[in-house]
């Protein structure tokens, strides 16, 4: 018996040790991929952008008028992080027909677009992004469709017929289709107009032209059917709309070895993913579970017979959109899909009219509060639009909820957002999860991740302000120009100076300090010492573009009343209230130097007025010494240790003047003032003997001329913010007023700041226009959570 039991230890014991060793081996591999994906993570912060427009059918001449939210995109908690945004507003051509830069402050920024009346009519894409955003794909950048309509040119000549051509997708489960296992197939059929067809037939059929499976849309043209394919089978997707020829489209390749996965959510707590192999000599599969590059479940399971099953608890799982990954025992990612969990909702908005209706030129009062599911009102930063609705202007159901738990983490255009969010039965279910198959994807490539590599980034974050970007070239040669020093300015009343020393590259970053609109910058070199340089200003904006679209521009003959009315009420517009739709807030900008206070300030006018600077030099500024060596002009500056070496930094109205045969020659009588400073100054890669900074009258560099070898240009600084022009009738002569008002949209509040009491009044006037407006209020607590809200009245 002894030796019995002897012999059963001895062949015990190594299979133990084996199992103990693959056990060991399984939760290795899995935690390797965890720990480089959250190395990664933690490397690649991403943002998201919402913007969220007053409406989103235009007419020339009109503004559009925008909130832009920035938010962490693991979290959706506002993000301080860029202080700058990007809007575009591009046509079919990914031609910018407007742009600007939006000032952001701790997440939050707005402005407006004046539409040029040289805009033809048309679909057109907004899309906002940061400078960092700009390192990874354009397809996270944010886009909106917005239709622009000129009615000063006539509509034929803008919409051009288009060929009546549908696209065909198809999207395996997991991404593969593997010869004798089961698939789930997804499919979308989209229609000229960029739509999903919403009815057709569809079929699969395979080599010898014998159909498989047949299939109909079950949401948006999208649809999923079962099949289990042939090894070496050859299929076609054929469908067939109304009396037209059918279309077709090949099914992917089928392989003859590999992994399918399948996901099974029967309505329960659990998810079930089952994944099955063939041809393969794996013994194990991992899995990997992640909700906005946040990690939710790791799990690794032996194959049995080609066959693995994982149990995902959904408690375990994000809000919104998880990305679930099947890898081999490599540690090669084989499957993927997403699944979508909706979110709870977190905030309540509400917004109320005093009154359901109202006549033309009267108040409305609108009662505002935000407050959690458990009743406790919470601080909020909300916008606020409201506008008329007609056959042109629907309710805008594109809002920061649907966009931020589902379009941002979805390639591609999204129809309809908000059937997902407000229906919730059997039906969306199984859209949604057609809509996860068929718009799955990831923001990243598993290989970087998986080995480890240190993500490389072209464009800085703008944490501190507006960054602009030049490089500088030998004017030779064209090759890059190291270790030079190169000055940015901005000619006016207000000093604004950069430096930048060009890497190896000969890239330059200037890191600017509250420039606000439109002006001039004058970019340069030393010219005493570097000339022969070439410096060219590199454009802020994106040149990259999303694959997206715009759906093709389609006017019905019932929107011809809404589009004369809408066109009435912009001319009055522009005509009777011009002005006041052309009122800027003012930016506070800090109006002193970046050197700070000067030692000295001379206010030339408190002086005898000497016709030539070198007399106002020497005679009264006692900081300064003037000299003259070999012909040429030197200026000293002095403190109470001597003097200092070398000449100063020179500037006129913020230009550097290098040469100080220029500076003598100035002419004192166009001169306000002169700042002094007489310490050495240490600015950026910059270090200066001291600093004279002369301010003219007229900020126009009294006639001095730039140096020919500086680039000069043209530049839009960070927007202006426009007031929003409401007028108001509190008065019996308003009322009677006999200026006309067809303003359609009536209220435009970017900021609407609800405090601790969770609570907020707001009031505005109905214009001359009747009809049914709708109000749309949407943002996000100081928590993070997000919410949107609609009301509507009439005006009779």
């Amino acid at each position: 018996m002894e030796k019995i039991k002897g012999c059963i230890k001895n062949v015990f014991t190594p299979v133990l040790i084996l199992l103990l060793l693959q056990t060991i081996c399984a939760a290795q591999g899995i935690s390797q991929i965890k720990n480089s994906f959250v190395q990664n993570q933690q490397l690649t912060l991403q943002e998201k952008i919402f913007v969220n427009t007053d409406k989103s059918a235009y007419l020339t001449g009109e503004i559009i008028w925008f909130k832009i939210y920035c938010v962490d995109a693991s979290f959706h908690k506002s993000l301080n992080l860029s202080k700058v945004v990007y809007v575009d507003v591009l046509d079919n051509n990914q031609g910018a027909i407007m742009q600007a830069k939006i000032a952001m402050s701790n997440g939050i920024g707005s402005g407006s677009l004046y539409i040029p009346v040289t805009a033809v009519s048309g679909n057109y894409k907004l899309r906002a992004y940061t400078n960092w955003m700009k390192n990874f794909s354009p397809d996270y950048y944010f886009e909106k469709q917005l239709t622009i309509i000129n009615t000063f040119k006539p509509l034929e000549q803008a919409a051009k017929e288009q060929t009546a051509t549908y696209d065909i997708q198809l999207f395996p489960e997991g991404g593969n289709l593997v010869g004798g296992i089961a698939s789930k197939v997804a499919f979308k059929v989209t229609a000229p107009d960029g739509r999903g067809l919403t009815t057709y037939n569809g079929a699969i059929v395979d080599q010898h032209n014998d159909t498989v499976v047949r299939f109909q849309p079950l949401k948006f043209g999208i649809g999923s059917f079962v099949f289990v394919p042939e090894a070496n089978g050859v299929y076609k997707a054929v469908i067939k709309v109304g009396k037209r020829t059918a279309v077709k489209k090949d099914l992917p390749a089928i392989s003859n070895q590999g992994y399918v996965m399948q996901l099974k959510d029967d309505g329960g707590p659990r998810l079930e993913i089952t994944v099955r192999s063939a041809g393969i000599n794996s013994d194990e599969v991992y899995l990997l579970a992640h909700t906005r590059q946040t990690v939710k479940v790791v799990a690794n399971v032996n194959l049995n017979a080609g066959v693995a099953g994982f149990t995902i608890d959904k408690d375990k799982l994000g809000e919104g959109v998880s990305h679930i990954t099947i890898f081999n025992s490599a540690r090669q990612p084989v499957c993927e899909r997403l699944y979508f969990k909706r979110p709870k909702q977190q905030v309540l908005i509400e917004a109320a009219t005093d009154q359901s209706q109202y006549a033309p030129r009267k108040r409305v009062g609108l009662n505002i509060g935000v407050k959690n599911v458990s009743g406790t009102y919470l601080p909020a930063n909300l916008s606020l639009a409201v506008y008329r609705i007609d056959s042109l202007q629907h309710a805008d159901r594109d809002d920061i909820v649907n966009y931020l738990w589902l379009k941002s983490d979805l390639r591609g255009y999204v129809e309809s957002p908000d059937y997902y969010f407000k229906n919730i039965n059997a039906e969306t279910d199984a859209a949604i999860d057609n809509l996860m198959l068929s718009q799955g994807w990831r923001r990243f490539q598993w290989n970087s991740i998986l080995s480890n590599a240190k993500p490389a980034f072209n464009f800085l974050p703008e944490y501190d302000d507006h960054l602009i970007s030049a490089k500088v070239v030998n004017g030779v040669t064209g090759a890059p120009a190291d270790n030079l020093v190169v000055y940015l300015s901005v000619p006016g009343k207000r000093v604004q100076l950069y430096a930048s020393k060009s890497d190896s590259l000969g890239r330059l970053v200037f890191n600017t300090k509250q420039l606000f609109g439109a002006g001039e910058i004058i970019v340069q070199t030393n010219s005493e010492r570097d000339t022969n340089f070439r410096i060219d200003v590199l454009s802020p904006f994106s040149e990259q573009y999303s694959k997206n679209t715009n759906a093709k521009f389609n006017l019905t003959p019932g929107m011809q009343s809404a589009i004369e009315v809408h066109s009435l009420g912009m001319q009055v517009q522009n005509i009777y209230a011009s002005n006041k739709i052309k009122q800027f807030y003012n930016p506070g900008v800090d109006s002193a130097g970046f050197y700070g206070k000067p030692y000295k300030t001379y206010l030339l006018d408190n002086y005898t007025r000497f016709t030539t600077m070198e007399e106002v030099l020497r005679e009264y500024i006692r900081e300064v010494n003037v000299v003259r060596s070999q012909k040429r002009y030197h200026i000293k500056v002095m403190n109470d240790n001597g003097f200092l070496n070398g000449d100063p930094l020179v500037m006129l109205d913020d230009v550097p003047v290098f040469n100080m045969d220029k500076v003598i020659a100035i002419d004192p009588l166009k001169v306000r003032k002169l700042e002094v400073i007489r310490d050495r100054y240490f600015y950026g890669p910059s270090v200066q003997e001291g600093i004279l900074s002369y301010t003219t009258y007229k900020g126009d560099l009294g006639g001095v001329e730039v140096d020919p070898h500086a680039v000069i240009l043209d530049y839009e600084g960070l927007q202006l913010q426009r007031e929003f022009y409401s007028p108001i009738y509190d008065t019996e002569d308003a009322v009677k007023s006999r200026i006309p008002d067809f303003r359609n949209l009536l209220y435009w509040q970017p900021n609407v700041n609800i405090t601790a009491a969770g609570k907020v009044q707001l009031s505005f006037y109905t214009s001359d226009e009747k009809g049914k407006y709708i109000g749309l209020i949407q943002g996000i607590t100081s928590n993070g959570e997000i919410g949107s809200q609609y009301f509507d009245f009439e005006v009779k």
